[in-house]
């Protein structure tokens, strides 16, 4: 594991309860800058809240201590992705409008100048997203949203990026230009980033650890070594199987009790 004394994110014995139900339970964390952790688990397993709870929305037990540029800070520059954007569809807020609303305290319902519409430009453009300025943000499919929040989330940099489920609503195309999207931004900023995701197959390519959580951290490491996890198959049952990047794990099973 990358190790950077200058920049990281430490979650020490985090504990979230919701009443007497806890959501997370003595989770130990630690993200260094430059480093994409892929957060897996199933349903209800306290991802999204693991996310929340580092930004601050969630009361928790449990310490989260930042080191930015060699000092302790409360709390770095954080981007966020949420899993879904509330909006109405037939809404005509265009994507300059959402970037312009997001990224500055101009009233968009006067008119937005030309400095600030070059700004705009110039956001969306690092992420092949400029030809979606005039859009509808209703019109637009699960990648080009997901690349319009990336944008914002990037604006201004952050130190600390958190991914709330980018697959979801995204074709696999668009996915995988998203995920080299976000290899490209943590190699060139340095920032480091915390990707909750479903997607097995495709987010391991990307990520430096995986994380399996289910309340608590199940397994964590080398993303092939948590894939072949027993464990791993108890957390997501049987739809694991139809997951095409366990090869050495269903070829052992298949040795064992033929083809499924």
């Amino acid at each position: 594991m990358k190790t950077c004394e200058h920049c990281c994110t430490k979650i020490d014995n985090l504990t979230v309860k919701f009443g007497d139900n806890a959501i997370l339970d003595n989770v130990n964390l630690h993200v260094n800058c430059g480093e994409v952790i892929g957060v897996v688990g199933p349903n209800g397993a306290g991802k999204t809240t693991l996310l929340r709870t580092i930004l601050g929305e969630i009361p928790y037990q449990g310490k989260i201590a930042f080191r930015i540029a060699g000092s302790a800070s409360k709390k770095p520059k954080i981007g966020y992705v949420p899993q879904k954007l509330q909006f109405d569809l037939s809404s005509p807020i265009s994507v300059t409008d959402l970037v312009v609303s997001a990224i500055s305290r101009h009233p968009i319902w006067v008119g937005v100048n030309k400095d600030l519409s070059e700004k705009v430009k110039g956001v969306l453009s690092l992420f092949s997203a400029q030809h979606l300025l005039k859009r509808r943000v209703g019109e637009l499919s699960g990648g080009e949203l997901q690349r319009v929040l990336l944008a914002i989330a990037m604006t201004p940099e952050p130190e600390l990026l958190l991914l709330d489920e980018p697959s979801s609503g995204v074709d696999i195309k668009g996915l995988s230009l998203f995920y080299q999207i976000v290899d490209d931004l943590r190699k060139k900023h340095d920032i480091a980033v915390i990707l909750v995701t479903h997607d097995l197959a495709g987010v391991s390519s990307y990520v430096d650890r995986l994380i399996l959580l289910n309340r608590s951290i199940i397994a964590e490491g080398d993303p092939k070594e948590v894939l072949s996890n027993e464990k791993l198959v108890k957390a997501f049952g049987p739809a694991l199987w139809n997951i095409s990047c366990l090869p050495s794990l269903t070829s052992k099973e298949n040795n064992k009790n033929g083809d499924h």
